[in-house]
């Protein structure tokens, strides 16, 4: 119903999808003012027929005038139902030239109308839209033929509505605007420029990097990474997305994410490759040991961008969504298309040593195996000192909270003959003096937030209206280039969600950990998670970075991201005391560290380097998840190894002196302790 009734207006192609039981989420590319759109949604458009009560009548109901004080007396019984009318059109009276609509029934109605007024020559019938007296004719004559015309003082415009109405037919319960986000032409298209442009250059700074470090071998990962995107906008023109900023942030994050993959691949070639393994050998054994390490970091990652999509609203859920898609797609090309490239350019030369580049700095380092658990006090200590520190700004000053967790409306206001005084004292004349109005720079360019005022449904859609109309008084030509509305349901589930989604992110998370390794590294992993969190709401408070439904898309994908780095290193570890378990776990884990430290690094300085060119040419459309991502790269990275490290040795020391395994055994490993039973 709510499709035909958005069709009848002509827009091309909305998007409408049911959210929950009571939700529907529309979206309307093309359209700059939702104002007539709200209004047409919020209209039930139920018509009904009433004869004008009788002194005799007993079952009387009073309803208005829709233009006039004045109300009509009529009966309760229903004479005909505005289901019955199959067309309507604007029209024009011959004699007044005042705009009419002209209707025709189905069969079943023409019946029933003809009969009604055949019975009833000389009484008044009221045609009744939504509680309101439209017009009340009396019946002159039998009215045959299934078709009549309604008339009551209209405007073309409002004629052409009321036929709208009645030809896409009544909605069953009246829809309430409960959030409305609104992008200008302009606003939007230099948006998109700006999201292209700065992944473009954060791509090419990747490539840069690949080439730069790994030479012909980076070329293969950027020859996987390019048709990676590729395969991520084809996956996206298939399920029929639309472009916006967070799913170009989405594709950039990815990027940077999937050259990990090739990352990792490339520095277990070349451990293979050290070890004097002919080519074909360490690309086998390359590809075999960093296949694991790729799935569960990849899958770990899902976990959160899964609640994104279930907790996000429309920009948040096509960030995951593109996100999703590029580490499936990523995955694919990493071990099959990389894979075939490889194997391709090393044709004829399988039994020769195979030489990738990496730098010198960081093999030497990696080589020395430094001694990284020897600071772990130092760095538990630093780490709980600045989470803690965190925790205190989060109170002290706080957030600065979007209108996702206020609810209020935020309007962008472009008006170059007004002042801030201009617009808040004609705000206050409107009862709008609560209004907080500010400069964004140009001149001109004003945002206005209006705090929520009532719960009463629409309220908050009127506040925007009222906002509109005060502005335009002054200054007729002023624009308003981005509108954000959210009622204080909306806002209080938003809190509600996000908080549930980021427990939901660790319990996953701690689950899949403790069954892919075990109990003392899915812990060791969700404390660190959880002082990366805390470090970085303390970076948006102490920036005063607006937090957002964008800076929770952020939160979620930093999990995502550090989990994944974890997960790499704890992947090394697991596979050292598998190897040499009689080793002391100490000098294995900071063995495991120093290994993966060229992987470590590398990741994340690709990622970064994805990321930098949003963050520092993004704007203010952009800034509350790029710069806390920038931020979260560096204090993920680094709590791999001075965080998480250093927790997973305290546990596994407990578990040892609780005389239990470091790692459950494998399948193998099992087989022979049951073969030497006798």
């Amino acid at each position: 119903m709510v499709r035909k009734r958005l069709d009848e207006t002509g827009l091309v192609d909305p998007s409408i999808t049911r959210q929950g039981k009571q939700d529907i989420l529309v979206q309307m590319p093309g359209v700059a003012d939702p104002t007539k759109i709200r209004e047409l949604l919020g209209t039930t458009a139920k018509m009904t027929f009433h004869w004008a009560a009788t002194d005799t009548t007993k079952n009387t109901v009073t309803y208005p005038d829709i233009n006039t004080d004045s109300r009509y007396r009529l009966e309760t019984h229903v004479a005909m139902e505005g289901k019955h009318i199959r067309d309507a059109q604007v029209g024009f009276n011959q004699k007044t030239g005042e705009p009419v609509v002209n209707f025709k029934l189905d069969s079943e109605g023409a019946k029933l109308f003809g009969n009604m007024t055949h019975n009833n020559i000389g009484r008044a019938l009221a045609i009744v839209l939504d509680g309101k007296v439209i017009t009340a004719p009396v019946i002159r004559s039998e009215i045959p033929g299934g078709s009549g015309e309604i008339s009551g003082n209209f405007t073309t415009a409002e004629a052409n509505n009321l036929a709208l109405l009645l030809r896409a037919g009544a909605l069953p319960v009246p829809l309430h605007v409960i959030e409305e986000r609104t992008v200008g032409p302009d606003l939007g298209s230099d948006a998109i420029q700006m999201g292209l442009t700065t992944g473009l250059l954060g791509a090419a700074m990747v490539v840069i990097f690949m080439l730069g470090i790994y030479g012909r071998w980076g070329l293969i990962a950027c020859t996987g990474l390019a048709i990676n995107v590729g395969l991520i906008f084809g996956a996206l023109g298939l399920l029929g997305a639309t472009l916006t900023l967070p799913g170009i942030a989405g594709i950039i994050l990815t990027i940077g994410m999937a050259v990990d993959a090739n990352i990792l691949i490339n520095e277990r070639i070349r451990e293979e490759s050290k070890r004097g393994k002919a080519s074909w050998k360490a690309l086998r054994e390359g590809f075999d040991k960093a296949y694991t390490t790729i799935l569960d970091s990849n899958l770990t990652t899902l976990i959160a961008v899964s609640l994104l999509f279930m907790f996000g609203t429309g920009p948040v859920q096509g960030f995951a969504v593109t996100i999703g898609i590029g580490l499936v797609t990523s995955m694919f090309t990493a071990v099959a298309v990389t894979r075939l490239l490889m194997e391709w350019s090393i044709r004829g030369k399988e039994k020769q040593p195979l030489k990738i580049n990496g730098f010198n700095f960081l093999d030497k380092l990696s080589g020395k195996g430094i001694n990284f658990l020897r600071g772990r006090y130092a760095g538990l200590t630093t780490s709980a000192i600045l989470s803690i520190a965190a925790v205190v700004l989060f109170f002290q000053p706080g957030l600065k909270y979007g209108v996702d967790f206020t609810g209020g409306t935020l309007v962008e206001v472009h008006a170059t003959d007004l002042s801030v005084e201009q617009i808040r004292n004609t705000l206050g004349t409107h009862h709008l003096s609560d209004a907080l109005i500010q400069e964004t720079g140009k001149a001109g360019d004003f945002l206005v937030r209006l705090p929520v005022t009532s719960t009463a449904p629409g309220a908050t859609s009127q506040q925007v209206n009222d906002l509109k109309e005060a502005v335009l008084t002054i200054q007729p030509d002023a624009d308003f280039p981005k509108v954000d509305m959210v009622g204080p349901k909306v806002s209080g589930n938003f809190s509600d969600n996000t908080i549930l989604a980021i427990l939901l992110a660790g319990v996953g998370m701690l689950i899949y950990l403790t069954v892919r390794f075990e109990s003392h590294f899915a812990i060791a992993a969700t404390l660190t998670i959880a002082l990366d969190l805390t470090k970085t709401i303390g970076f948006f408070a102490l920036t005063g970075v607006e937090f957002n439904l964008t800076a929770v898309a952020a939160l979620l994908a930093l999990i995502g991201y550090s989990i994944n780095d974890k997960v790499v290193v704890f992947d090394r570890i697991r596979e050292s005391i598998r190897a040499t378990p009689d080793k002391p776990i100490i000098q294995m884990m900071n063995e495991s560290i120093s290994s993966t430290l060229t992987r470590t690094v590398f990741t994340s300085v690709t990622t970064f380097l994805a990321l930098l060119p949003m963050g520092i040419a993004g704007g203010s459309a952009v800034s509350s998840f790029a710069l806390p991502m920038l931020f979260g790269i560096v204090i993920g990275t680094s709590s791999s190894v001075f965080i998480a490290a250093p927790i997973l040795y305290f546990l596994s020391q407990r578990r040892s002196q609780k005389g239990l395994a470091l790692l459950r055994p494998t399948t193998e490993e099992m087989r022979e302790k049951l073969a030497q039973i006798p």
